[in-house]
């Protein structure tokens, strides 16, 4: 059993030995543990630091990609050097490393494919009162989207199988935390959480800029993650609101009709008939791509049976 963790970072030198320390040499269950690093376009000597340390994988983009890129190019990296497991921990060693068994233990257990590591959010003393509420709205919009029961959706401590790591996708350039939990849920993948430490901060998050941007960028990547994966559902509400407005408006019409006060009313039966078209339209929208998700699924199986022969192990 190997458990490779991978590290991404974006000019990490001054924390990424702290987190590096603190990482485990020993877990009962695992035969083997290596640690990979994802310099994702790094100024500073965040490398050297790495290689001074003794980390096993390194994997390099010439410029920034963003944190999306630099978590699949990691799960690449370790699927191609044989990890049965894969652990994604922080460089500012934001979580407790001294939690990665607990993390893991469900996978040993083939329990779960997917472990989340749940923070104790509300007990987070550099998290301030607004981004606690948010961070628990944001995972509770992430359970709905995704029908899990995952408390802490943005948290990026997180273990993967093998299995789940093949199977997984990320399609935005700005997070991969909620887009791959929405995907895991709706594709029926085994994910559970469990409850994990964090360290005081090092550094200030550098994800986002602001709260309104990070809620802004939150909600279009959970709502883009639910439309590849429900598209018929979403079609089908944004359906309704001119349906509805419409019929209500046409019958508004019919009333002054049937009283025999219709005429002057005509702008009401063009303006009924004008949007109860455009929901059936947005309707025949949403059962067409519901058929493109149906392919798309076929594609992703395709995808893992053909990952399964490039990881293939000796």
């Amino acid at each position: 059993m190997k458990l490779i963790i991978q590290i991404p970072c974006y000019n990490e030198a001054e924390t990424l030995e702290i987190a590096l320390d603190a990482l485990p040499k020993h877990i009962d269950g695992v035969d083997e543990i290596e640690y990979l690093i994802i310099d994702d376009g790094c100024k500073d000597n965040t490398v050297e630091v790495a290689k001074n340390w003794g980390v096993h994988h390194i994997v390099s983009f010439p410029q920034n990609k963003g944190l999306a890129k630099g978590f699949m190019a990691g799960l690449d990296a370790c699927l191609k050097n044989g990890a049965d497991i894969i652990v994604n921990t922080d460089a500012d060693n934001q979580y407790c490393a001294d939690d990665i068994p607990k993390l893991i233990q469900p996978i040993l257990d083939k329990k779960a494919d997917i472990v989340i590591g749940e923070r104790p959010i509300d007990d987070t003393q550099h998290f301030s009162w607004t981004k606690k509420k948010l961070q628990h709205f944001g995972s509770w919009v992430v359970r709905k989207a995704s029908n899990t029961n995952i408390p802490d959706a943005p948290s990026g401590f997180r273990a993967f199988s093998r299995d789940a790591a093949m199977r997984i996708n990320v399609i935005n350039d700005y997070t991969y935390t909620l887009e791959t939990i929405v995907q895991a849920g709706r594709n029926r993948m085994a994910i559970m959480s469990v409850p994990v430490r964090t360290n005081p901060e090092l550094r200030k998050s550098r994800l986002f800029h602001s709260m309104l941007g990070y809620v802004k960028k939150s909600m279009l990547t959970i709502i883009r993650a639910l439309m590849m994966y429900k598209p018929l559902y979403c079609f089908t509400l944004v359906a309704l609101v001119p349906s509805i407005i419409g019929l209500g408006v046409g019958l508004r019409f019919m009333i002054y009709y049937w009283s025999g006060r219709g005429n002057g009313h005509t702008q009401s039966l063009m303006l009924a008939c004008t949007l109860i078209i455009i929901g059936f339209i947005t309707f025949v929208i949403g059962m067409l791509a519901d058929v493109i998700a149906a392919n798309r699924k076929i594609l992703e199986d395709v995808q893992y049976r053909l990952r399964r022969q490039e990881y293939q192990k000796d």
